[in-house]
């Protein structure tokens, strides 16, 4: 590769970074304004490519993460570019995730109201009772043990062998992980797994005793592969959020 072909190739290579450095930013920003958030914790991934990593810095409320403001990491931790720190228990989930997991590009670790209730529960599940949670049919997994706060590769690892094969983990009295194979499709998937969840925690309280309506698995399972076949209302859902974005929150992508 002459020079200017190697000048086009990192012009080509800068843009990319940024337009996943803004997407993140969005995912976060808007995750935030969901209520999706708790404080300055929980964290946003994206693998940039092998053994390189974009992720939220520590410290700061996910309602001010600007694009500039998204790390890169390598697998073990060590910050190669970014002005901010890196939360220990972030590396740890996020690399082992990301290292074992092929289909996990984006991975979005939220401690989302409905989402984290079903966790509470002793053999708590999502139930295939309403549109949104068919979506997530045969995409689930449960990871039903507790360890306490993530900070060492053995805890890292084991949530990651949980998600093997999944896209959702509902991890016991902590919260959930969604992955993907983008920032926008992960985060459509965040924002109707929490959609269902909510829905689920008020038709069991509406219920008043009485069981969910439950949809058979033959059309659970059809269902699922409409709604996978549709993945364009993801993007666009997505690309609507940066619009929003761009009319509100000047300077989000810097």
């Amino acid at each position: 590769m002459n020079a200017p072909d190697n000048q086009l190739a990192a012009k080509q290579g800068a843009a990319d970074i940024q337009t996943a450095r803004e997407d993140l930013a969005a995912a976060l920003r808007w995750s935030a304004h969901l209520g999706l958030n708790e404080g300055v914790c929980n964290h946003y991934s994206y693998e940039w490519k092998s053994g390189q990593y974009l992720i939220n810095p520590q410290g700061l409320h996910w309602s001010e993460v600007c694009a500039s403001d998204i790390l890169l990491i390598n697998g073990q931790g060590e910050l190669i570019e970014g002005r901010h720190g890196i939360e220990p228990t972030a590396f740890f989930i996020h690399a082992w995730i990301h290292r074992l997991n092929p289909h996990a590009k984006a991975v979005l670790h939220t401690h989302m109201p409905y989402a984290t209730a079903l966790t509470l529960v002793a053999g708590g599940r999502l139930a295939w009772c309403n549109q949104n949670a068919l979506r997530f049919w045969d995409r689930i997994g449960y990871d039903d043990t507790y360890n306490g706060i993530a900070l060492d590769d053995a805890e890292g690892e084991r949530i990651a062998r949980t998600v093997a094969g999944k896209d959702v983990v509902f991890m016991a009295s902590h919260g959930v992980t969604v992955v993907g194979q983008s920032i926008s499709w992960a985060f459509d998937d965040l924002y109707y797994l929490e959609r269902a969840c909510m829905h689920q925690v008020l038709a069991t309280q509406a219920a008043a005793g009485k069981p969910l309506r439950l949809i058979p698995e033959s059309m659970c399972r059809a269902t699922a592969a409409q709604i996978a076949g549709e993945r364009q209302q993801s993007d666009l859902f997505f690309e609507s959020i940066k619009r929003m974005l761009d009319r509100n929150h000047k300077g989000w992508r810097h």
